[in-house]
């Protein structure tokens, strides 16, 4: 006797009658218990056979037809996950044709349209030629790269040849460091007058402190030991603070009539008389990011961190070298970082002025 017949001899005839009723066996309630166990073990017999004859006629499912394809995945700056499938027609005409080992080849494309790519950037892997996923390392970040699967063929007289399958769409690999962008709302400015006094300035929000005149000492600071006379429109800046009149003083530097002409014009042609001016001028952003409960100085100056860590100083970039020492002390007082960045602005032209010294001008 069968497991299942151990199994069924088991139940009372209440219960075989149930079964008998599940599997159609025919006028269970007026058979026995022996004469049930037979009618039931007789009917799962038959339906395991035809169940058998229903599979073989039916033969194996079909696999669907393989698309040639591959995908190229940038990992992180440094790696890229790839992985593609060949088709069964593909693979025997590559073989057919001398097909000996299956490649995958990284072009650098950025910049580029039209399937092209930078001349000596081609790096080609040998990869296993029934494996369907790769790991590539990237030859450089923040660049777009193409990867194409295809064969190497045989040596012969003239050289191996190639045979090309597929190409993944184009992806560009991230930068290994924090973009150096900033997208900053230029505004007209002015170096006398602050910030939130300017039309169509931004808006601080809420919780950004107020100017503490803390941008102005760090520029003090660091131009304290390269103080000199500037030049150009800087000084202007300085003739002023040290109370010298510049009134006689036009963009070039010379007195009023440093065009040779003077009010009664020359060769009898009428002259004219007019008022020119341009300010253009330069500042410097200093910023960064540190662990948000550190300590952060500038030149000395304690500066304000942001809740995730950053930082970031507008100051005047005038002509002559600034020094900024930037240090950043953890919470505990042990850890430290530092770096200093030096700057040096020179202006070799400057025929700018204000509008407020702008002078009438014969021409």
């Amino acid at each position: 006797m069968t497991q299942t017949l151990a199994s069924l001899a088991l139940m009372t005839l209440r219960q075989l009658r149930e079964v008998a009723s599940e599997v159609g066996v025919s006028l269970y309630s007026r058979k026995s218990k022996e004469e049930l166990l037979e009618a039931i073990s007789t009917r799962k017999e038959t339906s395991k056979r035809n169940l058998k004859a229903i599979e073989a006629e039916m033969g194996p499912a079909k696999r669907p037809a393989a698309f040639t394809n591959v995908v190229f995945l940038p990992r992180d700056p440094q790696w890229a996950y790839v992985f593609w499938e060949i088709s069964d027609v593909d693979r025997a005409q590559a073989i057919a044709a001398g097909a000996t080992q299956l490649c995958l080849r990284v072009a650098d494309v950025t910049g580029l349209n039209g399937g092209s790519s930078h001349p000596h950037t081609l790096q080609e892997v040998v990869v296993n030629s029934h494996a369907t996923e790769w790991y590539l390392p990237v030859p450089m970040s923040d660049r777009d790269y193409r990867v194409e699967l295809g064969y190497r063929t045989a040596m012969n007289a003239s050289g191996g040849g190639w045979i090309s399958l597929a190409f993944s769409s184009v992806a560009r690999v991230p930068a290994l460091h924090p973009s150096e962008q900033i997208l900053d709302q230029f505004v007209p400015f002015s170096l006398d007058t602050p910030p939130a006094a300017m039309p169509g300035a931004p808006q601080a929000p809420a919780s950004t402190p107020t100017d503490t005149g803390l941008h102005e000492r760090l520029y003090q600071t660091a131009t304290s030991q390269f103080r000199r006379l500037g030049r150009g429109s800087e000084a202007f800046h300085e003739l002023e603070a040290a109370g010298l009149d510049t009134s006689e003083l036009n963009a070039s530097g010379a007195g009023l009539w440093a065009s040779g002409r003077n009010e009664s014009g020359v060769g009898g042609v009428a002259s004219r008389q007019r008022s020119f001016w341009l300010v253009a001028d330069a500042e410097l952003i200093v910023y960064g990011a540190t662990d948000p409960s550190a300590r952060l100085t500038i030149g000395g100056e304690v500066v304000p961190l942001s809740a995730d860590g950053t930082f970031r100083v507008q100051v005047p970039f005038r002509d002559g070298e600034q020094l900024y020492p930037i240090e950043a002390v953890a919470a505990d007082g042990v850890q430290k970082r530092n770096i200093t960045l030096q700057f040096n602005r020179i202006t070799p032209e400057d025929n700018s002025n204000p509008a407020d010294k702008a002078i009438a001008e014969w021409f």
